[in-house]
C-alpha cells in the first residue's frame, strides 16, 4: 500500500518564516513515506492546515439570537439569550444527540481547513473517535469566566491543571467597568501566568495587556464575536503589541455569535487590525500552535490553486468549497474530484458531496459518528 504523496511543482508557502518555493512536497501517511503517488500541481500552493483555538463545538448547529443592539458584557448577552432557548427552532437544534451536535463542530473546523480545534468546554468520548473530523487540543484546563456560573470553579480549575498545560477562561469580553475589571480579579486568584489563555480580552487597557505580556500568558482574539455581542472588538494597538510578543492567535467562538468558519474569521480580523494576509495566517499556525501547546502537525495541509504571486492573500480570499484539498495526518479529508485516485491509493472510502455547491470527494468516516453518512448535520453539505 502507497503511504506517500507528492506534490511536485507546488508553491510551499510558510507562514513563519514567509518563504516560498517551488518543490516537491511529500506527504507521509502517520510518518512513514514509502512508495510515492505523485500528483502535478502546477500553479498550486500548499499551507500548514489552520488551528481554531477557541470553539464550542457542540454549539454550531443552534440558531444564533437576532440582537439589534451592542450589549455592555457577554453576561448581559447570555441573559438575553435565555428566552431565546424557548423558541422551537432551538428546541429542536438542542434535542440533537450530543455527540452528533459536537461532530458537527469538528466539520464545520475541517471543512474550512481547520484540522486542529481547541474546544472550551468538557472533551468528549466523541473526539477519540477514528473519524471524527478535526483533532482536538488536549489535555486542557478550563473555566467559563469569572461572574457566569458554569463549569469547574475558576480557582480550583487552575489550581488542577498542571502548568505545561494551557489554561482557558472568557475574560474582559465587555466595554463596560464590569470586563475592565476582570483581569485585576483574575490576578487577584493568581490565575494569571504563562499557561493562562484568555478568550475576547476586549475590555483590557493598555496596562493590562503589558501585564499580560510580561506573566508570560496569550490572548485569543475573536472579532467576529465580539463586534455581534458588543459592537467593537480590541483595539489594534493591543492586537499588535500581543502579536509582537507572540501571545496572540485567533479563534471563531461559535456560530451562536461568530463567524461561519474560520476563513471568513480571518476576513473579518483583516478589517479590523493592520495584519497582513501573512501575519494573519501565523495567528492561526505557528502562533496558535505554540499558545495552545499543540504538537506539531506537518502532515496536515491546505492546498488551493494560486491566483497571484502572494500565495497568503490568495487564501485569505478564498472559502471553503474554494479549497483543492484538505489534508490531515497525510490523508485527504475532503477534496475536488479529480484527487480520486489520491482516496483509492490510500484505500479511503469516500462519498460525493456537495459542498455550498461543489462537488467534493470526502472521507466517509468524517460524515458520521454512527457509520450512516449524515452531511445534512452541516448547511450547506449534502450527498
Amino acid at each position: 500500500m502507497n503511504d506517500a504523496a507528492v506534490l511536485r511543482n507546488v508553491l510551499v508557502a510558510r507562514p513563519d518564516s514567509g518563504l516560498l518555493e517551488t518543490r516537491s512536497f511529500v506527504l507521509s501517511r502517520h510518518g512513514r513515506p514509502a512508495d510515492t503517488y505523485t500528483m502535478e500541481l502546477k500553479d498550486h500552493a500548499v499551507i500548514p492546515a489552520l488551528v481554531n483555538a477557541h470553539d464550542h463545538l457542540h454549539l454550531n448547529g443552534i440558531p444564533s439570537l437576532a440582537a439589534n443592539e451592542a450589549f455592555s458584557n457577554s453576561y448581559a448577552w447570555s441573559a438575553a439569550y435565555q428566552s431565546h432557548f424557548e423558541e422551537d427552532r432551538v428546541k429542536q437544534a438542542l434535542a440533537l444527540p450530543g455527540e452528533l451536535r459536537h461532530w458537527q463542530g469538528g466539520l464545520k473546523n475541517a471543512l474550512c481547513g481547520a484540522t486542529t480545534v481547541m474546544h472550551h468546554d468538557p472533551a468528549q468520548q466523541v473526539f477519540d473517535q477514528p473519524g471524527f473530523p478535526a483533532r482536538t487540543v488536549r489535555p486542557y484546563g478550563w473555566a467559563h469566566s469569572l461572574h457566569w456560573q458554569y463549569g469547574p470553579p475558576v480557582a480550583h480549575s487552575f489550581q488542577c491543571t498542571p502548568q505545561d498545560v494551557g489554561w482557558f477562561i472568557h475574560l474582559a469580553e465587555g466595554t463596560d467597568s464590569i470586563a475592565a475589571r476582570e483581569l485585576q480579579e483574575l490576578q487577584a486568584l493568581d490565575c494569571l501566568e504563562a499557561n493562562t489563555v484568555l478568550i475576547h480580552g476586549v475590555g483590557l487597557n493598555d496596562e493590562d495587556v503589558s501585564q499580560i505580556i510580561a506573566r508570560g500568558a496569550s490572548l485569543v482574539w475573536c472579532p467576529a464575536s465580539n463586534l455581534t455581542v458588543l459592537g467593537k472588538t480590541v483595539d489594534p494597538r493591543r492586537l499588535r503589541s500581543l502579536f509582537a510578543a507572540g501571545h496572540l492567535t485567533l479563534g471563531t467562538d461559535s456560530r451562536l455569535s461568530g463567524a461561519r468558519d474560520l476563513l471568513d474569521e480571518l476576513r473579518i480580523a483583516a478589517q479590523f487590525s493592520d495584519f497582513s494576509a501573512r501575519e494573519l495566517l501565523q495567528l492561526v499556525t505557528v502562533h496558535a500552535r505554540r499558545v495552545l501547546r499543540a504538537g506539531p502537525a506537518r502532515d496536515d495541509v491546505i492546498i488551493y490553486r494560486r491566483s497571484s504571486a502572494d500565495p497568503f492573500q490568495d487564501l485569505m480570499q478564498l472559502t471553503r468549497h474554494e479549497l483543492r484539498a484538505v489534508v490531515r495526518n497525510g490523508e485527504p479529508l475532503i477534496a475536488d474530484l479529480d484527487f480520486e485516485e489520491w482516496f483509492a491509493r490510500r484505500r479511503i472510502a469516500c462519498a460525493q458531496v456537495l459542498l455550498d455547491g461543489q462537488p467534493k470527494l470526502c472521507a466517509a468516516a468524517m460524515l458520521s459518528p454512527n457509520g450512516v453518512p449524515q452531511p445534512e448535520l452541516e448547511p450547506g453539505l449534502t450527498l
